[in-house]
């Protein structure tokens, strides 16, 4: 999920409250006027309330479906059990796709199809972080989409159930759950996704010693029959 995490680094992009920045990744002020689609739903700020969706203060690093008193639907209460955290790569995909990140979601926002609005979303809702300067630019194995892929690897329909039979090698050190104790989650993501970090260990294009051997032993096929279970992974 997008290059925006380079971008999305806020003392690199002056992303305090109030800053208006603007960057090829997001832009703060366009994101206030993007957000005004949200306001019937969730509001921002020192008086936000929970109204029909919550109030979206302190989003990054929350799990979600987790504010006390909210009555979160149980798709919601489900994805933050299985380990979804509201970071900028997921906000990115759930404002893509929310049905798809969400899938049983009450919410009728169909998502936003154009990548800058939702970078430029992403920068106003960082702004009412507790502590935005310190927010990491992302998780450790979230990275951009950027890559030089055949398209034919990336349009491989994985078999969730075969990513099953493989994935034991993978749970060994990333948590079924979603859980993110220490080693990121890899459950959720978008296959797309999933697909092209793979890659990029495999080809050595991103460097860790036994994510460049594990990826290095699977074929395509393989990859995407994982990327398939990981991105629907509900038990």
């Amino acid at each position: 999920m997008r290059s925006l995490r380079t971008a999305l680094m806020l003392t690199a992009l002056g992303l305090l409250p109030g800053a208006g920045a603007a960057s090829e990744a997001g832009d703060v002020e366009r994101g206030e006027k993007a957000f005004a689609k949200c306001k019937g739903c969730h509001q921002v700020g020192a008086e936000a309330k929970n109204r029909i969706g919550p109030a979206l203060n302190g989003l990054f690093g929350r799990r979600a479906g987790s504010i006390d008193g909210f009555r979160y639907s149980k798709a919601f209460i489900r994805a933050g059990d299985k380990g979804l955290e509201w970071h900028a790569d997921t906000l990115d995909a759930f404002l893509e796709t929310p049905k798809q990140i969400v899938p049983g979601t009450r919410m009728s926002y169909r998502g936003e199809d154009d990548p800058q609005v939702r970078a430029d979303l992403i920068a106003y809702l960082r702004t009412f972080s507790a502590s935005p300067a310190n927010i990491p630019e992302a998780d450790p194995t979230a990275q951009g989409t950027d890559h030089d892929l055949d398209p034919a690897t990336l349009a491989l329909v994985g078999d969730p159930e075969y990513g099953e039979y493989l994935a034991s090698e993978c749970t060994t050190c990333h948590q079924a759950t979603g859980g993110d104790d220490g080693i990121p989650s890899i459950v959720l993501w978008p296959e797309e996704d999933f697909v092209v970090a793979m890659h990029a260990y495999k080809q050595k294009k991103r460097e860790h010693p036994v994510m460049n051997m594990v990826a290095g032993r699977l074929g395509d096929e393989e990859i995407a029959a994982l990327a398939a279970y990981f991105a629907t992974l509900e038990e």
